[in-house]
């Protein structure tokens, strides 16, 4: 049902909810563990499914939004937004059996002018094991919000301005944890910047201007050429910065003005891919000032993608299916399913998740040899959260949209119940 999120509800929910505290295997931000896509090794999760197969739990998310869960010891984390009281909120949900814990509201009213298929509620909660932090967009700002395992609001701060005029499509940049600080950006043609903050307090540790350009991709950093490097694409560049203080290490010419997806990397070559207006992936050298080794025209634009084994492989907006020789560009296959396609790809041991918007999730091998389905399983009929792997079990997020309405769900998918 719609829910009217108000400051009593919220704080009501907090007397019922207990703590929990992070363990090996959480997924503790977007893109999981490594900010890759890549599931810890070890598990073995279900490859069919429906709405009443291998399905230990189901439970009705209040609202609408695009976050991915993320889970914490016993706690599934995502947000959400109701339109119409103009409320965004943090949720947390047990992961046993997937009753609601608790629900903090954040912000209320403000709400900007967004492209249809984003939410006021897209960016991914990520945490430190400890506290769970949250960006929204509102009031033509970013506010960031750290919440303790019980749902309490520890700080919140206004992070920065955005107020795009060019594309009024919305905000979906998720936050990044490196080294004891928490790392968002927010990047639009009137004002565009990325900042570190302290976790504890919400203190600036460093911020950085960029060129002022619509780029919604999230930051992410990797341990690539030997040393961390803090990744973001867009601005007609693919850049490394210092995550430790912000300052650029190398920025290639490349790729386009809007970027959505995460990067991803190997032992010393990055890979990106966009977007508008200007549809190209590329494979760029992270050494020295950087060095573009090749490029296609090949559009991934919301979807980050997967690299396994020396192999690219990628899910583009209209179904189409690419793999990709990672040094080289060399395309080795490419097969057509069913568009459209928001979420990104997942990485479970050699088998690759991947959704499309109408809640359908194809199973196929990560294998360069050719395209190889395994099964294609259908949730709802809504689907533009990428899911989240943890423990053997697969948590999806999906809505049911019919005469009716629409409703918003959280699934959890495995072979047994544990």
């Amino acid at each position: 049902m719609p829910y009217r999120l108000c400051v009593f509800a919220a704080t009501v929910s907090l007397f019922c909810s207990g703590a929990s505290e992070g363990r090996a295997g959480d997924w503790l931000q977007w893109r999981g563990p490594g900010g890759n896509g890549v599931a810890d090794a070890g598990q073995v999760v279900p490859t069919e499914w429906d709405e009443n197969r291998n399905v230990i739990w189901k439970t009705e998310i209040p609202g609408r939004g695009h976050s991915s869960p993320t889970v914490v010891g016993d706690l599934i984390v995502l947000t959400s937004a109701d339109e119409a009281s103009q409320s965004q909120a943090v949720l947390a949900f047990d992961r046993n059996t997937g009753k609601q814990k608790w629900l903090t509201v954040i912000s209320q009213g403000g709400f900007p002018k967004i492209h249809e298929k984003n939410t006021h509620a897209s960016p991914t909660v990520a945490s430190d094991g400890k506290l769970f932090f949250a960006t929204f967009h509102h009031h033509n700002q970013i506010e960031a919000v750290a919440l303790d395992t019980s749902g309490k609001i520890v700080w919140k701060t206004i992070a920065g301005a955005f107020k795009p005029e060019l594309y009024e499509y919305g905000y979906a940049a998720s936050p990044t944890i490196y080294d004891g600080t928490v790392i968002i950006t927010g990047n639009c043609d009137t004002s565009s910047w990325m900042k570190a903050l302290k976790p504890e307090t919400g203190d600036v540790v460093w911020q950085q201007e960029l060129p002022r350009m619509l780029v919604w991709s999230s930051p992410i950093v990797a341990r690539v050429a030997g040393r961390d490097q803090l990744l973001l694409s867009g601005f007609e560049h693919m850049s490394a910065f210092d995550p430790t203080n912000g300052e650029k290490l190398w920025s290639v010419p490349c790729l386009t003005i809007a970027t959505c997806g995460t990067a991803v990397w190997d032992d010393n070559m990055v890979y990106a891919s966009g977007g508008y207006p200007k549809a190209e992936t590329v494979g760029v050298k992270a050494e020295g000032a950087g060095q573009l080794v090749w490029k296609n025209n090949v559009k991934c634009y919301e979807q980050s993608m997967l690299i396994h084994n020396g192999y690219i492989y990628a899910f583009s907006d209209n179904g189409t299916v690419y793999c990709w020789e990672a040094k080289t560009g060399k395309e080795m296959w490419k097969t057509r399913l069913r568009g459209p396609v928001s979420a990104s790809p997942v990485l479970v041991g050699d088998l690759i998740l991947a959704a499309n918007e109408l809640g359908t999730t194809y199973v196929f091998k990560a294998s360069p040899d050719r395209f190889e389905r395994i099964a294609q399983n259908q949730i709802g009929n809504e689907s533009f959260a990428t899911p989240t792997v943890v423990d053997n079990r697969i948590y999806i997020r999906a809505a049911v949209r019919d005469g009716n309405g629409r409703k918003e769900g959280l699934f959890c998918i495995g072979a047994e119940k544990q």
